[in-house]
């Protein structure tokens, strides 16, 4: 079973979405947060931030950890191929949203409140990421 990881990186209550590209595997043209393939005997919070410095730019020195969610498990079928995935979901704060330069894997990126996430077309599994990540006491 495939393990990844999704970011959220969250600045003034909104979080960063990214829009991925056609140059992607799967779920192109869908919105999530930062992922990655957890490889083997690597740890996921070393997967989330080497994640988010290839996809955006931001180094560790630049983020905190606001909070580590507990591992979501779901099954789901692409382009007629089944997947069952294990997701390592990743809340951090970052102070200086300008840092954000996006790579290849993505085409836009957006930062929006987590209540707009349910209006937009994302990859499968994103809305329970939010909802366990997500509170207002989590929010800085």
């Amino acid at each position: 079973m495939p393990q990844v990881v999704t970011c959220l990186l969250e600045h003034g209550g909104k979080i960063l979405l990214l829009k991925r590209s056609n140059m992607v595997g799967t779920y192109r043209g869908l919105w999530g947060g930062v992922a990655g393939y957890v490889e083997d005997l690597e740890d996921p919070y070393m997967t989330a931030v080497k994640e988010i410095s290839q996809e955006t730019g931001i180094d560790l020195d630049a983020l905190m950890l606001v909070k580590k969610g507990d591992p979501i498990e779901f099954s789901d079928t692409y382009e007629g191929k089944r997947y069952d995935w294990v997701v390592y979901p990743f809340l951090f704060h970052i102070e200086d949203k300008g840092l954000v330069r996006i790579d290849w894997e993505h085409e836009e990126y957006r930062w929006v409140s987590p209540s707009e996430v349910k209006k937009l077309e994302t990859v499968p599994g994103l809305d329970e990421v939010v909802a366990q990540l997500i509170s207002t006491t989590d929010i800085l």
